[in-house]
């Protein structure tokens, strides 16, 4: 399987510390199966912090990744949304911090607005997953672990 990961420079050696803390999965380094949610991300990284737009590519064998302990969300349902807002939080322990991989949809800024008035109380849980029905959602696999990350193979930019 070839992953992709938007950046503003070639990544030679992934390196967990540099990757941000409190985000849907938790600190982990993302990657997409989607090419053009890759050159979108690589686009706001390097207007953000300068640079060009890079989209590092990988090659992922799920077949070597027996020994993993890894979570996926096939949909943007309750138990996501839930996880999400726990991994996002600074108060609170983060449920992906008890795995080495994670794979679901990604809670971009089209949905920041449902989940910041679900955070602020304006609307249960319930009716954050209906709102999350009529979204495109893209996807995100989060690599958590030196093991995880020992599996990618670099394949070079695009």
């Amino acid at each position: 399987m070839i992953l992709y990961h938007g950046s503003n420079c070639e990544i030679d050696k992934i390196d967990l510390s540099k990757c941000k803390p409190f985000k849907d999965f938790g600190q982990s380094f993302y990657l997409t199966t989607i090419l053009h949610q890759a050159q979108e991300m690589a686009n706001k990284v390097a207007d953000r912090f300068g640079g060009s737009p890079v989209v590092n590519v990988y090659e992922f064998d799920f077949e070597k990744a027996q020994g993993l302990h890894i979570k996926e969300f096939p949909s943007a349902d309750k138990e996501w949304a839930e996880f999400v807002m726990a991994n996002r939080s600074r108060a609170n322990e983060h449920p992906a911090d008890a795995y080495d991989l994670i794979i679901g949809p990604v809670a971009n800024d089209d949905i920041a607005t449902l989940f910041r008035t679900f955070s602020m109380g304006i609307i249960a849980i319930d009716d954050l997953v209906k709102g999350l029905k009529y979204r495109k959602l893209s996807n995100q696999y989060a690599f958590r672990t030196v093991d995880a990350i020992s599996l990618l193979q670099r394949r070079g930019t695009v």
